[in-house]
């Protein structure tokens, strides 16, 4: 059997991290067996190397691989695309096809984002695993296949579990051993040495000097989280190799090529989801309820001065910042309701919407009992301003105004 670093060679894979060179170890112990592997890691770390070893290494070489990327197939065709189907067995099947499972029986097939799968087809996927058969789209008929499966995800498979989004029993099948590969920056050591491979072959490929990071560019490089792992970091090379003229790279051209790291940190584990409103309908209902309480406030205001004949200038004057946040509060109140889509049933509209209770209501109209008051104390007074003005407490030149305006 060939040692670690040739099979690194054979298959182009650069680094000596310890978590890298553990992973391709146990595909190598694995790939003589024909049990199912499942390899894990986040996107364009390299999972599609492994398979390869696996196959390449047992003894299954000589037939068949496949690999399958499972998230690029409509949920529509993907049964017909794996176990195949008969002519007529929906519209535009003018004829028998076979799927990927009859084509690569006794090789090895690759489901790379197995996570994606439709529950039909993990179900379907799952009889292959335990019996070996499966039935065609359209066909009754029950078919033997001798395939060897290996699944990769970027997928957290036990939150997929838990969301009901994948299937406990197909998990277990599919991951009798699980490779992990690590993310690139758990793999510092060996980040300059890819970047100096990739620039490399991009000197080749477009016949041009090699590029070169400085001391500080080096450490800037390092100091990057690469959330798109070794692909990006590829086409970091790649860019850079085409489009500077100059072959020394600095630090500050480097950092033009490289997207703000800010909004790459970890994530806080257990925290709400991004479509959980709960938050804000718990915010958005306490400004609801404290506007009721506003509103109570404010019909409080108005029975004060109905009983007191208050000077109601005065009172509007002294309240006017209630009056205000109610009026701004309202409108608050039905722009984010309309934002976060709750529903206006709830709590029930008599609580919170002044606007209508006020037109609706006739009887808490301010300047309609202003009329009133004004002319009740005009009557008892004998249309004497200064009595009326003293009694209503007001001056006898806003009474005079109030008469004017009001055409008394």
């Amino acid at each position: 059997m060939e040692n670690l670093q040739a099979i690194k060679q054979r298959f182009g894979i650069i680094g000596n991290d310890i978590q890298l060179n553990r992973a391709i170890e146990k595909a190598v112990r694995v790939a003589p067996t024909d049990i199912s592997v499942l390899v894990t890691g986040e996107s364009g770390v390299g999972k599609e190397s492994i398979p390869k070893i696996i196959h390449s290494l047992s003894h299954r070489k000589h037939a068949k691989y496949i690999a399958v990327n499972c998230g690029a197939i409509p949920e529509g065709t993907i049964d017909s695309e794996l176990f195949g189907h008969e002519k007529g067995a929906f519209t535009g099947a003018t004829q028998d096809r076979k799927g990927y499972f009859e084509v690569a029986d006794g090789g090895t097939i690759f489901l790379d984002e197995v996570g994606e799968l439709p529950l039909t087809t993990q179900v379907r996927l799952l009889r292959v695993l335990e019996n070996g058969e499966f039935i065609k789209v359209g066909s009754s008929t029950t078919q033997k296949t001798n395939v060897r499966i290996v699944a990769a995800t970027n997928v957290n498979m036990h939150q997929a579990i838990e969301k009901e989004r994948f299937r406990e029993d197909l998990y277990y099948r599919l991951s009798t051993v699980e490779i992990h590969l690590p993310a690139l920056r758990e793999r510092n050591e060996d980040i300059h040495l890819l970047f100096r491979k990739f620039a490399s072959d991009f000197a080749q490929k477009y016949r041009m000097p090699s590029i070169r990071l400085d001391e500080n560019a080096v450490k800037e490089l390092l100091n990057y989280r690469f959330p798109g792992n070794i692909r990006q970091l590829k086409n970091l090379a790649e860019q850079i190799s085409v489009i500077e003229e100059s072959r020394n790279i600095s630090a500050a051209k480097l950092k033009q090529y490289l997207p703000d790291n800010s909004g790459n940190l970890p994530a806080i584990v257990g925290g709400k989801k991004e479509n959980d409103f709960s938050s804000e309908r718990d915010i958005m209902y306490k400004i609801l309820f404290d506007m009721r309480n506003d509103i109570n406030d404010l019909k409080k205001l108005t029975l004060d001065l109905m009983k007191k004949n208050g000077n109601i200038e005065e009172i509007e004057e002294e309240n006017h910042h209630l009056l205000e946040k109610i009026y701004s509060d309202k409108e608050l109140k039905e722009h984010d309701i309309e934002v976060l889509n709750i529903p206006q049933n709830t709590p029930p509209k008599k609580d919170y919407d002044f606007i209508e209770t006020i037109e609706e209501d006739e009887s808490l109209s301010l300047q309609d009992k202003e009329i009133e008051m004004i002319k009740k104390s005009l009557e008892k007074n004998n249309n004497k301003r200064k009595l009326a003005a003293k009694e209503l407490g007001i001056s006898e030149r806003t009474l005079y105004r109030k008469i004017k305006q009001y055409d008394l």
